[in-house]
């Protein structure tokens, strides 16, 4: 117990040093210059919200409407995550041991886009519906989209260093949430539509952290002793 005072204070002044003593994230009104966005967060790993970067966007008008998406999507097959409660790719109860856990993905079905959105749009607990996949999906599933976005943030571009290895689209509800998860590179999020809620942890609290594993369960829609389901 003697020894948690010292850490404790050098845990503090490494925190302060690197993300400074405001606990307020730093909220830009402009998208700012490669040079600041490198300088100022991308190489000290620290987060900011930036406003009016996707106002030219046509998705942030045309995505409001559900009868457009459907109409665009019309012949669109996308990839459907359903959970009992929200969360995919999360600790669950283990079926074939409930008193453990084990890290369960969603059951994935391959719907038409309109009839996908509205398994989304009507969940309730029990049965959540999420569109999350990766894998690049906005580029893939929904590429008719793909003109109502710029293909990229030119001055997060040019401060990485690269163009996007992968574009995402997610469509979910209230009821949709992502586990706390580690990513292995920057991202940029836009939200179009509705509200995203972030927990975020700096890497300088990396001494609070422990990777812990996990027996692997995959929905797969069936069943089988060597592939155990968690669907719904």
């Amino acid at each position: 117990m003697e020894e948690e005072g010292p850490i404790q204070n050098l845990w503090q002044e490494v925190r302060d040093l690197t993300l400074g003593t405001s606990t307020q994230i730093n909220h830009l009104s402009t998208p700012p210059t490669p040079l600041q966005f490198l300088r100022d967060y991308v190489s000290p790993n620290k987060p900011c919200l930036i406003s009016n970067a996707v106002n030219h966007w046509p998705a942030t008008t045309l995505w409001q409407s559900t009868h457009y998406l459907t109409n665009t999507l019309s012949s669109s097959t996308v990839s459907l995550h359903l959970t009992p409660t929200g969360r995919a790719d999360a600790l669950s109860p283990n079926p074939i041991s409930p008193s453990s856990l084990c890290f369960a993905s969603a059951e994935v079905k391959h719907l038409p886009f309109p009839d996908a959105l509205t398994r989304v749009l009507e969940s309730e607990m029990g049965c959540v519906g999420y569109l999350q996949q990766q894998n690049d999906c906005f580029r893939s599933e929904y590429g008719a989209l793909s003109k109502d976005c710029d293909s990229d943030f030119a001055w997060a571009s040019e401060a990485f260093g690269c163009l996007p290895e992968a574009v995402n689209l997610w469509i979910g509800n209230e009821l949709s949430e992502t586990s706390f998860h580690k990513d292995h590179y920057e991202n940029i999020y836009a939200v179009v539509s509705g509200e995203k809620h972030f927990l975020l942890l700096p890497p300088t609290d990396v001494h609070r952290m422990y990777i812990r594993y996990w027996e692997v369960l995959f929905g797969t829609g069936g069943t089988s002793e060597e592939c155990p389901v968690v669907q719904c």
